[in-house]
């Protein structure tokens, strides 16, 4: 990712996918993700989901840096399960996803190669059922006005396209507003010419 580049790509729902090789069963499940306080549950409901399944293997990544990422081979040879996964989702560039593939042994050990390539392919399966998604990295900013510049306010609000995550207004109005990185500069801008305007970093999403 450049540093002006202030988009990335995530799936919009979840997904699966399917690969088989000598008896065993490999179904990748594959997951939107915000944070990494889901994966735990996502893990365990496939778990029961799946009781008699032999391994569930997991790997994801965060933030729309790529930055964050974990992998878990849940008792497969290691390197042969959670990085495979990874690796998928690194070729497809994708964040903010969870992978889990769910391991039925079908009696025939597959070897370091053919672990590897399973649990590669189960995942490429499942992002290729995916809905893929390009959002844009928007920073979230608290801005403060008197009621009588709530029309100025609302008015760059309307023009410039900005998603309003929170509202208040009273004789001191507060409005929380998502606004894509590019834009940052230009709308701040706008809402600093305006008397009594004062705009405050919240997050970044």
């Amino acid at each position: 990712m450049n540093l002006f580049d202030d988009t990335y790509k995530t799936i919009a729902g979840p997904a699966e996918g399917l690969f088989k090789d000598k008896g065993s069963k490999f179904i990748a499940y594959a997951y939107p993700l915000k944070d990494e306080h889901a994966v735990k549950e996502l893990v365990a409901s496939l778990k029961l989901m799946h009781p008699k399944a032999r391994h569930h293997c997991w790997a994801y990544r965060l933030t729309p840096d790529r930055s964050v990422f974990r992998i878990n081979d849940d008792g497969e040879p290691s390197g042969t399960a959670g990085r495979p996964i990874l690796n998928a989702l690194l070729s497809a560039d994708v964040t903010n996803i969870l992978v889990v593939v769910v391991r039925y042994f079908g009696g025939t050990l597959l070897g370091v190669p053919g672990l590897i390539n399973a649990y590669k392919t189960a995942t490429q399966e499942a992002l290729s059922a995916a809905d893929i998604v390009e959002l844009t990295m928007n920073d979230v900013y608290r801005v403060s006005f008197g009621y009588e510049q709530m029309n100025d306010v609302m008015r760059v609000v309307k023009e410039e396209g900005l998603s309003v995550r929170a509202q208040e207004f009273d004789s001191q109005c507060t409005i929380e507003l998502e606004i894509r990185q590019q834009r940052v500069e230009q709308v701040l801008g706008r809402l600093g010419k305006l008397e009594g305007a004062s705009a405050v970093f919240q997050e970044t999403v």
